[in-house]
């Protein structure tokens, strides 16, 4: 039989989860090629890619959109088990779970607005995706998607790092970005480590023209206003302009309004632009697959 798509696979799986124990991912791919029947060759069959097996990816992208919809939750890396709302959900009989049955619920509604508003994006259709949209906007979106998703990995990761992991990933991710100069030139800057992070100065280049006052903090709650005023603070007692404020949760608007106003230069970045940065300048993460797409090259059959 033909390999189910991704919507197909989402009631089996949600089904097989009913039983409120902790599966991993292995064990949710093994079981719904069971539900389905599929042969040795379809559970081995390829992306075009070559690199992930089409099945197991059909399953994790099911995953994905159930998690989402607050019918799945993980556990710990790994491992996911059914929410009350998807115990609910499987209460009703739902003769099939796609993505119009997931629109009708309000975390996923939520996490549609979320992301439209962070990509600057419409609000997303996937079936309008899927169906309507050119070859380059489908592979964007998936893009997007999968950024999407790993986003919040990451800032689980960071956040249960420990103080001086946490330190290292600061210095790494500055020198991608081009300041500091080497990874072992910033190390001697950067340093001071409290419970919650770390505190430094750092050169804004190699020649040391300029240095940037970094505070980094991995809290769990907004960062207000009084805090940032405590940094612009040590700013002015190390005889610094430049500042960067680096949390792993978020800023109050207060916080934000404040820093407009100020004679420092300080930039703050909260927990969501702290992954996307990370995932820009490749820290933590490693590449999948790189695809290039091409267009042909009308000159080159231009005939003198």
């Amino acid at each position: 039989m033909p390999i189910p798509d991704y919507q197909t696979i989402m009631l089996p799986l949600l089904t097989f989860m009913s039983d409120e124990n902790e599966h991993n991912v292995r064990d949710m791919i093994d079981h719904v090629a069971g539900v389905f029947q599929l042969s040795a060759e379809e559970r081995r069959r390829l992306l075009p890619s070559g690199n992930d097996i089409a099945f197991d990816n059909k399953v994790k992208w099911s995953r994905l959109y159930l998690g989402k919809a607050g019918l799945l939750e993980s556990t710990r890396r790994g491992h996911w088990k059914i929410t009350e709302s998807g115990v609910k959900v499987l209460s009703q009989n739902p003769p099939k779970i796609g993505v119009k049955f997931l629109e009708q619920l309000p975390q996923y509604r939520e996490w549609k607005t979320t992301f439209s508003k962070e990509t600057k994006k419409e609000p997303i259709d996937t079936l309008k995706v899927i169906e309507e949209q050119t070859p380059e906007e489908a592979l964007e979106y998936g893009y997007q998607q999968m950024r999407d998703d790993l986003r919040p990995q990451l800032l689980k990761e960071v956040t249960n790092a420990s103080p001086t992991f946490f330190e290292k990933l600061v210095v790494e991710l500055l020198v991608k970005m081009g300041y500091g100069g080497t990874v072992r030139d910033a190390a001697k800057v950067v340093g001071g480590i409290g419970d919650e992070g770390i505190d430094g100065v750092i050169k804004e280049d190699r020649l040391g023209l300029d240095i940037i006052y970094v505070q980094a903090k991995r809290w769990q709650g907004a960062v207000g206003r009084p805090k940032i005023m405590e940094f612009v603070g040590a700013l002015k007692g190390q005889k610094a302009n430049k500042g960067v404020f680096i949390t792993t949760s978020r800023f109050t608007e207060d916080a934000i309004d404040y820093v407009s106003k100020v004679d420092s230069k300080v930039v703050l970045i909260d927990g969501d632009q702290l992954t996307e940065l990370m995932i820009d300048f490749h820290i933590g993460v490693s590449p999948l697959i790189t695809y290039e797409i091409q267009r042909l090259d009308s000159d080159y059959f231009a005939e003198q």
